[in-house]
């Protein structure tokens, strides 16, 4: 492995570390959801008072942790494929077949993150807050923009790696 190889590698490897934390912590919101579900059901049961605002709290959070599993998927190829076309095909036209869904994910990402870039201004302008709790909405925004920024980072590390499959596969 020459140097230049090895240093082009190691960007890579930390944004996969990175990407899989994130997911890690989505799953971590997820879990946050579902106990503070399990409050609210049992308090409004025991104590006839759910927790104020915990349909908008779950709305917000699903949302975010969604927009958090995204670069995993990508990056782990977790995302839809449909088997059944490429089934009979060869490596180099499956590996093209890769190289193109992963220029499209970076297409996608890369636009949602300018338009959601462009709502996270206009909420945070218009001051606009959720319902009960007067939680800003912009906040939503954040770590979907981050998850977006992820998103283009694992397209890019998918990218390569589907045009190296593509040029040495026959």
């Amino acid at each position: 492995m020459t140097g230049g190889t090895r240093a082009a590698r190691e960007p890579a490897r930390l944004l996969r570390r990175v990407i899989e934390a994130w997911a890690l912590l989505g799953g971590l919101v997820l879990a946050g959801i579902a106990l503070m579900s399990t409050w609210s059901a049992a308090s409004a049961w025991l104590f006839g008072r759910p927790l104020p605002g915990d349909f908008e709290m779950v709305e917000m959070l699903v949302a975010v942790s969604v927009f958090m599993f995204l670069p995993y998927c990508q990056l782990t190829g977790a995302d839809v494929s449909a088997d059944l076309f490429t089934a009979r095909a060869g490596p180099r036209t499956v590996a093209l077949l890769e190289l193109l869904a992963a220029l499209v994910a970076l297409g996608f990402s890369l636009l949602l993150l300018w338009r959601m870039y462009e709502g996270l201004l206009d909420y945070r302008q218009y001051v606009e807050t959720t319902t009960i709790l007067r939680i800003p909405i912009w906040y939503a925004y954040v770590p979907a923009l981050a998850s977006l920024a992820l998103l283009a980072a694992a397209a890019l590390i998918s990218i390569r790696a589907a045009w190296g499959r593509f040029r040495t596969a026959r």
